[in-house]
């Protein structure tokens, strides 16, 4: 295996594929360099003297300047650099592209549920939306009593550990005996569905609606507008309480602003108008369960490549996410946009560092633009809470050799791959055209796929180096990791190893086509990711504040 990687030839860094000790030799190119302490896999080592407040270039762009001198050998970390990245950008020429070869996909399809406006979806739930928070307790009624006798949840393992576990204890037996393998030694048991086209009830349990400004509630209808118009969403039940901020016509709006055509089921029932909470609900359950019977009717069929729409995201990331999962994500993405498809990059913390690349990659000067106003104005908003995207690395980042905040965009923008950008997406505009699309989110794991399902992505791959055990609630998500060491570790939640790019078993090319072949199993509804197994649908929606 090899010990050690120059990502782009222009770097004065270099990352260590393994754990190397001090004073160790490397052969770098015929040039010799003692290792000056011992360096952390994921890593990077300086490939010659610096001065203080050199530049530091790693990807190819400027990543960080150097606060001491240092020597050929040293690690990077927090006390020897600093970030810093080229902020003076705008569009400078035209961008080329040569696409790759989709010879071997021209005529592939997938099994999705053609909608009638003509998007495809990759799965079919039943969306369940409170305007307000007040109705969360409601929707958490209706949970209960839909989704295990309907056959969505499983024969939870928790529930029969701690069955064991009170048997012990009505047993008189030592409690301390009883090991974690016992209580989890027996498989899920999953119910049968009675509705088999309904792929999932999901429930979109918020803490808004009311309170707050008058356009956090703006921006949580438009957001709630997107998810009950996506592909992946076959029927709504609404609940409102009836005085909040966040009234039904608002949704409705939205809705039909978004789509005008929509004309999917989607049924309102308002707590004060109703005679009590009992009869509301109860009413809810019968009018759903209508519902589901005729959403059921819509089967899958088979549907060009072209209508898949993928959200790349990163979280959890490490000094591997940039050489191993992410640019295997890109070759994916590559392929999806050459196939007509559509991809959505989002994140706009973690593409601090690496704007000149993407503003040149805008296939017009207006998306350019956009992407320009859309950055400077978010950074701002940070800085002037005394923040920024500067500092959007985590402690678990920083452990794991993201250093600086620009080290960590260089790596998260390759999810992306080389294809020219069609156009840049403010947070729940829709997804219109073919080709790869900035989407303005926060960093934030679940915020960012949030606003990626808003904008249509039907799949997400979610690259992690740490682990991170999110989702989406109508959009499966999945996970990749970008070492084998966590695929091991967590391989409940992994469904991809991205591991052999670093060991040198599988090159980025194949490893992207891998996962190309993973999303059109996926899609069809012939795998179920990680995430949704374990049901993690996650909705976190943002109030256009500052977060990282």
């Amino acid at each position: 295996m090899q010990k050690f990687l120059q990502v782009h030839p222009d770097d004065n860094v270099i990352v260590a594929l393994t754990d190397l000790a001090k004073d160790a030799v490397i052969d770098f190119y015929g040039d010799r360099i003692v290792l000056q302490e011992n360096i952390a896999g994921k890593h990077q080592v300086t490939i010659r003297d610096f001065r203080e407040g050199e530049d530091v270039i790693m990807y190819g762009v400027l990543v960080g300047k150097t606060t001491v001198p240092l020597k050929k050998g040293q690690a990077l970390s927090t006390s020897n650099i600093k970030h810093a990245s080229n902020e003076n950008y705008h569009k400078k020429k035209d961008y080329e592209w040569t696409p790759p070869d989709i010879s071997k996909w021209k005529d592939r399809t997938f099994n999705g549920y053609l909608r009638s406006d003509g998007r495809v979806g990759t799965a079919n739930y039943w969306l369940f939306i409170p305007t307000v928070f007040c109705e969360n307790r409601n929707l958490d009624y209706i949970r209960d009593a839909l989704v295990q006798q309907l056959g969505y949840a499983p024969t939870h393992k928790y529930r029969k550990a701690v069955s064991k576990l009170i048997g012990a204890f009505q047993t008189k037996n030592d409690l301390e005996t009883i090991s974690p393998d016992f209580l989890l030694d027996e498989d899920i048991l999953v119910n049968d569905r009675l509705f088999p086209n309904i792929d999932g009830l999901k429930f979109l349990n918020h803490a808004g609606g009311c309170g707050g400004t008058r356009q956090d509630s703006e921006t949580l209808s438009k957001l709630l507008a997107s998810y009950a118009d996506h592909p992946n969403v076959g029927g709504i039940t609404v609940l409102s309480l009836g005085c909040q901020h966040l009234q039904v016509d608002m949704l409705q709006r939205h809705i039909l602003e978004r789509n005008p055509l929509f004309d999917k089921p989607l049924y309102v029932f308002e707590q004060q108008s109703a005679l009590s909470e009992e009869r509301m609900i109860t009413e809810a359950i019968r009018k759903t369960f209508i519902g589901l019977a005729s959403v059921n009717k819509l089967q899958r069929t088979p549907q060009p490549l072209s209508k898949l729409c993928i959200g790349v995201k990163c979280g959890g990331s490490d000094g591997f996410s940039g050489i191993s999962a992410n640019p295997s994500v890109g070759r994916c993405s590559d392929l999806v946009v050459a196939l007509g498809g559509q991809v959505l990059l989002a994140e706009f913390p973690e593409l601090f560092g690496v704007e000149q690349e993407l503003v040149d990659r805008c296939m017009t000067y207006e998306a350019a633009d956009k992407f320009t106003r859309l950055m400077k104005a978010y950074n701002a908003q940070a800085h002037s809470v005394g923040s920024g995207f500067f500092m959007n690395p985590s402690p678990g980042n920083i452990k794991d050799g993201l250093i600086t905040d620009a080290i960590k965009s260089a790596g998260a923008s390759r999810k992306g791959g080389t294809a020219p950008i069609t156009d840049v997406l403010d947070y729940t505009e829709p997804v219109l055209e073919k080709g790869l699309h900035l989407v303005c989110t926060p960093g934030n794991d679940v915020e960012a796929t949030t606003g990626q399902a808003a904008s249509g992505a039907t799949l997400i791959l979610f690259t992690t180096g740490l682990g991170t055990p999110t989702g989406n609630a109508v959009c499966p998500t999945i996970k990749l990791s970008t070492n084998t060491a966590l695929a091991n570790r967590m391989g409940d939640v992994i469904d991809i190893d991205c591991g052999d790019v670093i060991t040198g078993k599988l090159t980025l090319q194949q490893m992207g086509e891998k996962i190309l072949e993973y999303c059109i199993k996926a899609a069809s509804g012939e795998v179920v990711p990680k995430a949704v197994q374990l049901g993690q649908d996650d909705f976190i929606p943002w109030k256009r504040g500052v977060s990282l």
